[in-house]
């Protein structure tokens, strides 16, 4: 069963209770509460904001002796909470409870007013589950969303293989005064083996977390796990963003994700099945302080309402490595799975093993809110291309660049979709329609099958966009897979994202996006991490358009050391269009490189079109690709 709780709403955001009661460090000073509750004689239950089920989600309260349920809202008065009607809150003096639990935080005014209706009871809230002050950005609503910008992260180092985290201090910018990040690292059991503070550097200076020296650091045994992220003065997102490079004591183990989204959700999609050789590992990862029951985590093929349930108990906070072959033995790609995830878990992260190399990334939320927009069919010719999703078109001479549409909200029965390529300045060398694609179907092509072996400039982009020729069932929550194989090596990267409006001023739905200030989005600051060791960095470039924009872009890549200071500046123009596909060590001189650092990076700014980028690493004997992520 999914758990029943709301973690997050396309309208509203997040949801802060949920993060305040799932805190790792909220996890005993609940438990104790509910532990004195249950000691008491009596308990009256005040829910003043509809709070009390999503804690008992998590600390259950069926041991607790209820004298009664009392609500401030009169039309919530007769609801149910464990088989007792509640009532309004001015009736609370009519029963002799020995104890009030006022299901809020903040309420010492509440505590005030109860007085009236509870001369003689004990009263008790969640403000006992609190975080100490220095951990509040906001120490005046203790459920304010920045309070909890918090994030968890696929955290490994066993068996040679390794990862490292890197972010920014990109709150600076939002006029925030970070001050510093915690961390938690949970072992594959879900305990506990490391916890530390680190001090935020200054405004845009990197955060650098290496697994390797974590654990070195504080003389641990190998791990499999996760990290739990929370910052502190943080302002504009309340997500911590970061990219993530696994690699390995060997050249030919690299691959590399970016941040999960912190919001647990009903279900993912976009997750592969294997292909000849391959096994498909699904690391479920428990974000709760409770256990995720037998038959609570499935997997189905989409489009397939067979669903086959993991018989396992998986530990609070713990790691568990699920095979797909273990729960759909016959799956075989281009085929993709649906995960039944209950909001038991953040976006997770699927490995990919074959032989000795490996490959990570992640499936994406799929929405079930949504429902077949007819809107968008009709609004065609003002918005152009309209929702579009561009991915690299890598050099044809070495990759093989695939594309796979992935089905990402239960509403789709059908996806009307097409591609296109385009060669670095912007002009289309191939389309191609799939046509109206069914749920249940699943189709792969390579852009190398349509351009023969060649494309101007060598490399280009690809844009997959709906086909209103082909149908009209559409929702705006347009996504894809990206597969690309070094046809020399055999390395494999694969990414998947979602699509949107670029580069117009005509605004629907919140598109396009916006990372600062509302809609239309119309400008670029991407994140661009730099590898460290003997991988090269390499940064491509999209410029889509939904409609006809700037012929060019200005775009300046701006080298930055570790402690956030500007060292080099380049300027770029990208075709409208177009793409731009280069290589660190060629853009930046050596003595610019050596300047700026260990721990440097880049930002990719322009202030007169919104890019789309995707970043790797390469080494002679692999390579990693993903999608940026912007601030």
């Amino acid at each position: 069963m999914a758990l029943p709780i709301e973690t997050f709403s396309n309208v509203a955001g997040g949801n802060a209770f949920y993060k305040a009661i799932t805190h790792p460090l909220a996890v005993k000073p609940a438990r104790e509460l509910v532990a004195r509750l249950e000691a008491c004689e009596s308990v009256a239950l005040y829910d003043p904001h509809e709070l009390l089920a999503g804690f008992d989600a998590f600390f259950a309260l069926d041991q607790v002796r209820i004298a009664g349920v009392f609500v401030q809202n009169a039309e919530r008065a007769g609801s149910k909470f464990r088989g007792h009607a509640a009532r309004p809150v001015t009736e609370l003096s009519q029963i002799a409870a020995a104890t009030v639990l006022v299901a809020d935080f903040d309420t010492k005014q509440t505590e005030f007013h109860l007085r009236r209706f509870a001369d003689r009871a004990e009263i008790l809230s969640f403000d006992s589950l609190r975080l100490p002050d220095h951990m509040l950005t906001s120490r005046t609503r203790y459920l304010a969303n920045l309070n909890f910008a918090t994030n968890f992260a696929f955290f490994r180092d066993a068996d040679g293989h390794h990862t490292r985290l890197t972010t920014v201090n990109y709150w600076a910018g939002y006029g925030g005064k970070p001050e510093a990040i915690h961390f938690i690292l949970f072992a594959e059991h879900g305990e506990v083996i490391a916890e530390w503070a680190a001090a935020m550097p200054a405004a845009n200076g990197s955060i650098v977390v290496d697994s390797a020296e974590i654990r070195k650091r504080f003389d641990l045994p190998s791990f499999t796990g996760q990290l739990f992220m929370h910052v502190v003065g943080a302002a504009g997102h309340d997500i911590v963003k970061y990219a993530l490079d696994t690699y390995g004591d060997s050249a030919a183990i690299l691959s590399c994700t970016h941040d999960a989204n912190s919001w647990p959700a009903d279900l993912y999609a976009g997750l592969p099945a294997p292909g000849a050789g391959e096994e498909v590992v699904l690391w479920v990862q428990n974000s709760h302080p409770t256990p995720i029951g037998r038959g609570e985590i499935g997997l189905n093929l989409m489009g397939d309402d067979r669903i086959a349930w993991l018989d396992r108990e998986i530990s609070p906070f713990a790691t568990y490595r699920l095979s797909v072959a273990e729960l759909l033995p016959h799956a075989r790609w281009p085929q993709q799975i649906e995960i039944r995830a209950g909001k038991h878990f953040v976006r997770p992260r699927y490995e990919v093993v074959t032989g000795t190399r490996r490959r990570i990334a992640h499936p994406n939320v799929e929405r079930t809110d949504l429902r077949p927009d007819a809107n968008l069919p009709r609004f065609a010719a003002v918005l152009g291309k309209g929702f579009i999703l561009p991915a690299p078109v890598m050099p044809l001479g070495r990759f093989a660049s695939a594309i796979l549409p992935t089905p990402m909200s239960t509403c789709q029965d059908s996806l009307p979709v097409k591609f296109a390529i385009y060669d670095p300045e912007g002009e289309q060398a191939v389309e191609f329609s799939f046509g109206d694609i069914k749920r249940r179907e699943s189709v792969a092509r390579t852009a190398n099958e349509f351009l023969n072996g060649h494309i101007r400039g060598g490399y280009g982009h690809m844009e997959l966009s709906y086909d209103f020729d082909a149908g009209a069932e559409a929702d705006g929550w347009l996504h894809a897979l990206f597969r690309f194989e070094d046809l020399k090596t055999g390395h494999v990267a694969e990414t998947s994202f979602g699509a949107h409006v670029f580069n117009t001023l005509v605004t629907y739905k919140g598109e396009p996006q916006s990372y600062k200030g509302p809609p239309p989005g119309v400008s670029t600051r991407l994140f661009l991490r730099i590898g460290a060791g003997r991988a090269q960095s390499f940064c491509h470039l999209i410029y889509p358009a939904s409609l006809p924009w700037h012929a060019k872009s200005n775009t300046d890549l701006i080298l930055m050391s570790g402690e956030g200071n500007e060292i080099a500046r380049h300027n770029v123009q990208i075709a409208c269009g177009g793409s731009l596909l280069w290589y660190f060590h060629e853009m930046f001189s050596e003595s610019e490189r050596r300047e700026a650092g260990d721990a440097c990076y880049v930002v990719v700014r322009d202030s007169t079109c919104r890019l789309f980028g995707y970043h790797g690493l390469t080494t002679d004997q692999a390579f990693s690709l993903d999608h940026m992520f912007g601030f």
